[in-house]
C-alpha cells in the first residue's frame, strides 16, 4: 500500500456530482477504499435539487474536499471545473454512479511512473446494472502494454472506441497544459474527444484486467446518445473526424467507413441498452 500524503497528493479523483444520491455513497467509498491511498477526492456537485450533497457530507476523510458550484454549469461545466481543482501528479475522473476496484488506482499509476512516455493508462471495464450485477466486460485496444496514442485512437474511429468512459482511464496531470480539458462544442462525446486529445500527443498504456465499473442506464448521457438521440452522436462523431482527420491522416474513404461504422455500432449498442430497461 501506498502511503497517503494529503498535503501532496499523488493522484487526485474527480466527482462530478448532480442529483446522484441513490449511487454516490458506493462511489465515494470504493475510492477511499483504494490500495493506493495518496490521494485526494475532489467531489464538484453542480446544484443537485435532491440530497447528494448530504450523502457526500456524511463522510469524513480528511482526502475529500466538496466544491458547490456557484450556479449550474452543465456536464462539460463541471467536468472542466473538476479538472481545476486538480493538485495531483495524476488525475481520474469518475461519474458518481460508477466504481473502481480496490486496486484500480495503484495498478494504473503504477504504470505510469514506470514508463514516461505514457500519458494514460487504461484497464477493462465490468457492465453493471442499477442493482451491481455484472452484465459484461468491455476491453480495451487488443494489445497489451504500452501503444501508440494515434495507433489507438485511429482504430477506434472504425471499430469502436477503445478509450472507453472517463473512469476508465487515470492522466498525467501535465496533459493539461496541452489540452486544457474537455471541448465545449461537444455534447454527448466531450469525453471520447478529450481521450483523443491526450492519446495523439504521446503512448497509452494498457492493462487488460477488469478494474472498474460502469453502470448501465437508460436515463444517463451514454443511455441516450444510443438509444434516443443516436443521430445527435453521429453528427458528433462527424466532429471528431474533422477535428483530427490531418493529425490522425484519416482519408475520404475512411471517413465514410467511420462514419456507417458508428452507426452500426450505435444500433447495436442501443439494442444492449434496451436490454436493462
Amino acid at each position: 500500500m501506498m502511503t497517503k500524503r494529503t498535503d501532496s497528493p499523488l493522484v487526485s479523483v474527480c466527482i462530478p456530482a448532480y442529483n446522484n444520491a441513490d449511487y454516490i455513497a458506493d462511489t465515494i467509498q470504493c475510492i477511499l477504499d483504494q490500495t493506493l491511498d495518496d490521494l485526494e477526492l475532489i467531489i464538484c456537485d453542480d446544484h443537485s435539487t435532491d440530497h447528494t450533497v448530504e450523502v457526500i457530507r456524511s463522510f469524513d476523510d480528511p482526502r475529500i474536499r466538496l466544491v458547490i458550484n456557484e450556479k449550474n454549469l452543465g456536464m462539460s461545466g463541471n467536468w472542466n471545473n473538476c479538472l481545476k481543482q486538480c493538485h495531483g501528479k495524476y488525475f481520474k475522473l469518475i461519474c458518481a454512479d460508477d466504481m473502481l476496484a480496490p486496486t484500480a488506482l495503484e495498478k494504473e499509476v503504477n504504470a505510469l511512473e514506470n514508463h514516461p512516455t505514457a500519458l494514460m493508462a487504461e484497464s477493462d471495464t465490468f457492465f453493471i446494472d442499477m442493482s451491481g450485477v455484472v452484465k459484461g466486460r468491455y476491453k480495451r485496444y487488443p494489445e497489451n502494454g504500452l501503444v501508440s496514442g494515434k495507433k489507438i485512437a485511429k482504430s477506434g474511429l472504425f471499430f469502436k472506441n477503445f478509450f472507453g468512459a472517463p473512469l476508465n482511464n487515470t492522466f498525467r496531470t501535465s496533459v493539461l497544459q496541452t489540452v486544457p480539458g474537455f471541448d465545449t462544442d461537444f455534447t454527448y462525446i466531450l469525453d471520447y474527444n478529450f481521450f483523443v486529445d491526450v492519446a495523439c500527443l504521446g503512448d497509452v498504456y494498457i492493462i487488460h484486467e477488469p478494474l472498474n465499473y460502469f453502470r448501465l442506464r437508460n436515463d444517463s448521457n451514454t443511455g441516450k446518445v444510443l438509444t434516443t438521440e443516436q443521430e445527435a452522436y453521429v453528427n458528433e462523431h462527424k466532429m471528431l473526424l474533422d477535428k483530427h482527420r490531418e493529425a490522425l491522416k484519416i482519408n475520404a474513404f475512411q471517413y465514410q467507413f467511420s462514419v456507417m461504422m458508428r452507426r452500426l455500432l450505435n444500433l447495436g449498442a442501443g439494442f444492449f441498452l434496451k436490454l436493462f430497461k
